[in-house]
């Protein structure tokens, strides 16, 4: 341990970082260290700069103080708390030009790659916790959580950040999931805010806005500078199905909070994301537009891009092209604004709005050859590029300094102690640098091995969806959801019938459902079986030749079959439906979104899946089974008197198609049928006012796949 305790003092610089101490136990790595903090020590290491993360300035450490609030920095507290300050931690005073000239000093080498690029922006995620339970990133029962350990704790994301602050960056966006669900989030950005005393300008936050509201003042006096709100649709209704959650209110509270301390001088550079998926919210673009009339906000559409697990296609992606004609034909007027050269966004304004508009185009237009950004995620591993899929370890080359162990606030004062310890040694020089950074050479070697890696440009539109990466929920989720990503899938869009390809698009959203461990044997067990009969007749057993009734016991009476001894494969099965109009009109509302109930086709694409999920609760022998998939398509058919129909098509149609699989011992043809059935039902309950001559038809299973009998399709 001493050689540790000398190892680690080569590469610690003597810093005043503040972390909230805990009672909890110090682990057995960090007591040995306790041991020899009072070893004999070398001289620290010279050849690494490195820093001080205090949250206020020392006197001492010849850095003016922050002066006090102008009377512009005055904000109201929502309610009748009265005025109250707010104190954003303000950067050291500008020094003169010959100084600056002096201390200049080349970007760093490490931050730099092969093409020129200089990484100066960093994007960390602090958790892989949320709070929503959006149908496109998430289900409704969460998602695996990896153990504590395997996270980076609140010492080492501000050490990581220190380092690449040491190095030029000068961005930092902490991310998640949902960032502001960690406990500690604000003593971290107090922590980190620290870092705009040695170079870093800007602390953004990339939020659902759904608790914000709650720690945005505290934020601000942090040092937060910019926050990114994700938000697909400004309809609360649409937003409760899209999220599982009745959230919107709360996500209003945000933006108006935003926009009141904006207007007292918090300079909070404020932007909303909304990603554009076909069929699904394109027609909340130009909703989005008109807020920019009023409000200083920067919407940012952004074209729906490929992860692990979406189902991305290319027919569900709307395209920058097509939102810029969109949003022309009702402002003719949009004008291009000029940007930074590092903009992930195309801007736009409207002549006369306040606010902007942006487009982040990374699947039409890619920006590859600019990009100064580099990512890391909540378990510690280095993402040069967000489609790339090659990442490294910083997290377990940082836990080197304390034996491979995480670098919790106890160990954290030890080694901060050791430190302090060696530079009261006679030979430390007079004003050592007040700063810190572990294992500093080491990890900057590593990163910069990453960086000079990353290649020109990402994969191309057709390679993209086809590339292993992270999911969509988290870019940067933990180790533990790779490893049980085999168990899980996930899907939004859809794909449209052969022969609505070129005319109204029908979307499709999907349900993901765990097939954890944590389910027991019985529970993915479907005890239903429809490949045999029994039968009796007077009282006897009569065995004949051909299919039986398995449901059926001796005496008569109905009875659950047991399918243990068969062998799980993986099933799937759909089943469709028809609901046709008497009225034309109908269609037409429908697909305009002008009924007053609401989003025909995304209500009821939500209660086919909900209804697949309930299956054993409508269907008595049905036993619950773990689904691994449920989708359900409605696409809308014009009207047609010669499709064979006898004319009950006069009025149009929509054609409905629900599949669902698992993996499991039985089929799910029952799940299948029910969804496709309750969403034929939703249709009819929110179009009777306006069409009570609706006929629902055709009600059947078309492909069922899998277990002993195989494939089977209707001819």
């Amino acid at each position: 341990m001493v050689a540790v305790a000398r190892c680690l003092s080569q590469r610690i610089r003597l810093g005043t970082l503040h972390v909230p101490t805990t009672n909890r136990t110090l682990r057995t790595t960090s007591s040995q260290l306790r041991r020899v903090a009072s070893a004999t020590l070398p001289h620290p290491f010279h050849g690494v700069q490195a820093f001080s993360v205090s949250p206020v300035p020392s006197p001492a450490a010849d850095k003016p103080l922050p002066q006090p609030p102008s009377p512009h920095q005055l904000s109201l507290n929502p309610g009748d708390r009265g005025p109250r300050v707010i104190r954003p931690t303000p950067p050291p005073s500008p020094s003169s030009r010959k100084d600056r000239i002096r201390e200049a000093r080349p970007f760093s080498d490490f931050l730099t790659d092969t093409f020129d690029r200089q990484h100066d922006y960093l994007r960390i995620s602090v958790t892989e916790r949320c709070n929503l339970r959006c149908l496109y990133c998430m289900p409704e029962e969460g998602v695996p959580l990896s153990p504590q350990r395997e996270l980076l704790t609140t010492p080492e994301i501000v050490l990581l950040s220190s380092v690449f602050v040491s190095q030029g960056v000068t961005k930092i966006r902490l991310t998640g999931g949902e960032p502001t669900v960690r406990r500690d989030i604000v003593p971290l950005m107090q922590q980190i805010g620290a870092l705009r005393a040695h170079g870093l300008r800007e602390l953004c936050l990339t939020t659902n806005g759904l608790s914000l509201h709650r720690k945005l003042d505290a934020m601000v006096e942090a040092g937060l500078t910019g926050v990114n709100l994700s938000l697909d649709t400004l309809d609360q209704w649409q937003y409760q199905l899209m999220t599982r959650r009745a959230g919107f209110s709360a996500v209003q509270k945000t933006i108006d909070r935003i926009f009141e301390l904006n207007r007292v001088g918090a300079g909070i550079k404020f932007k909303i994301n909304c990603v554009v998926m076909r069929g699904v919210n394109d027609r909340e673009i130009l909703p989005f537009v008109e807020m920019t009339r009023e409000k200083d906000v920067e919407v940012r559409f952004i074209e729906y891009m490929p992860f692990d697990g979406n189902k991305w296609s290319k027919g569900k992606m709307f395209s920058y092209q097509e939102m810029l004609d969109l949003i022309r034909s009702r402002y003719p007027d949009l004008q291009r604004e000029a940007g930074h050269k590092n903009d992930t966004s195309k801007t736009f304004q409207v002549p006369g709005f306040v606010g902007k508009l942006g487009f982040v185009t990374s699947m039409t237009h890619n920006f590859c050859g600019t990009c100064n950004r580099l990512r890391i995620t909540s378990d510690g591993n280095l993402k040069v590029c967000l489609f790339g899929n090659a990442e490294v370890s910083v997290r377990d080359i940082l836990r080197k300094v304390n034996g491979g162990e995480p670098i919790d606030e106890e160990a954290f004062e030890l080694l901060r102690q050791t430190a302090v310890d060696s530079m009261k040694r006679p030979s430390s020089p007079a004003h050592p640098p007040p700063l810190l950074a572990p294992n500093s050479e080491e990890l900057l070697n590593v990163i910069g091995m990453a960086v000079k890696r990353k290649k020109e440009k990402h994969a191309g539109l057709g390679e993209l969806e086809h590339m292993k990466n992270r999911p969509m929920i988290l870019i940067d989720p933990p180790a533990t959801f790779q490893r049980h990503r085999s168990r899980w899938h996930h899907h939004i869009g859809f794909v449209p019938s052969s022969s609505l390809v070129n005319k109204v698009p029908a979307p499709l959203s999907g349900f993901l459902v765990p097939g954890s461990d944590s389910i027991s044997a019985r529970q993915q067990l479907r005890l239903f079986t429809s490949t045999s009969r029994q039968l009796r007749q007077g009282g006897k057993d009569n065995s004949v030749k051909g299919p039986k009734l398995t449901h059926v016991t001796s005496s008569g009476a109905a009875h659950m079959v047991s399918i243990s001894d068969k062998t799980p494969t993986k099933r799937v099965a759909t089943a469709k439906c028809t609901v046709y109009f008497s009225d034309p009109a109908v269609l037409k509302l429908i697909t305009e979104n002008q009924m007053k109930k609401g989003d025909v086709l995304g209500v009821a694409r939500i209660a086919g899946i909900m209804a697949a999920k309930r299956t054993p609760d409508l269907i008595p022998l049905c036993h619950p089974i773990a689904l691994t998939h449920a989708e359900v398509e409605l696409a809308p058919v014009e009207a047609n008197f010669k499709d064979g129909t006898n004319g009950k098509n006069k009025g149009g149609a929509i054609e409905i198609a629900a599949t669902v699989s698992c993996d499991g011992k039985t089929g799910v043809e029952m799940e299948a049928l029910t969804a496709a059935s309750a969403a034929a039902l939703t249709v009819y309950d929110m179009c009777k006012a306006v069409d009570k001559a609706m006929v629902i038809e055709g009600l059947r299973v078309v492909l069922k796949d899998g277990g002993k009998s195989g494939r089977w399709e209707m001819p």
